[in-house]
C-alpha cells in the first residue's frame, strides 16, 4: 500500500512511501529554480536509507534529508537542504505530517531489516504442518485445511 504526503514550503513536494521505496517528486516554480530544473521523481530504496536528518521549522522552514550509499549529504543546514534533491522542506503547520512521514519510513526500514515469517515459501510451511500432523498435533483435516489455505485453493 502506498501512502502519499504533500508538503508546500519552498516549493511543493509529493512524497510517496510503499513497502520498498520512498519517492520524492518536487513540484512548482520554486523547486524548478532551487533544485536546478525539472528532475522528475526521485526514488530511494528504503533498505538503502542509512540515515534520516530532521530539522524542525523555526525561523526558517524545516527539512527532512535522506542519506544513503552514494548520496552526498549536505552540511549547510536549511539553505543547502532547499537545493538538495534528497531533501524535502516543510512549514511549521506541516510538522505533524513530517513526523508521521519519518515514523512510517523508520517502521518500513525496521521491517525490511528483519525477514518476516510470511516470506517463507508455502512448501516450507506445508512441510512444517505435515510434521505436526505426523506428530499427532494436527488432525488430517486441519492439515488439509491449512495446506489449501497456503496454496490458495
Amino acid at each position: 500500500m502506498t501512502q502519499a504526503f504533500e508538503f508546500k514550503s519552498n516549493g511543493k513536494f509529493i512524497v510517496k512511501v510503499d513497502d520498498y521505496t520512498v519517492k520524492i517528486q518536487p513540484k512548482g516554480f520554486s523547486n524548478f529554480i532551487n533544485k536546478g530544473g525539472s528532475k522528475g521523481e526521485k526514488s530511494i530504496p528504503i533498505k538503502s536509507i542509512s540515515a534520516i536528518q530532521f530539522k524542525e521549522p523555526g525561523l526558517t522552514t524545516g527539512y527532512i534529508q535522506f542519506a544513503y550509499s552514494g548520496s552526498n549529504e549536505t552540511k549547510g543546514g536549511t539553505p543547502a537542504a532547499i537545493k538538495d534533491e534528497n531533501s524535502i522542506t516543510f512549514f511549521k503547520r506541516e510538522l505533524k505530517k513530517a513526523k508521521e512521514l519519518i515514523q512510517l519510513i523508520e517502521k518500513k526500514r525496521h521491517e525490511s531489516s528483519f525477514p518476516s515469517i510470511t516470506s517463507q515459501s508455502a512448501a516450507d510451511e506445508i512441510l512444517k504442518m505435515k510434521k505436526l500432523m505426523d506428530a499427532g498435533i494436527l488432525t488430517k483435516e486441519e492439515f488439509e485445511a491449512k495446506k489449501k489455505q497456503l496454496l490458495n485453493i
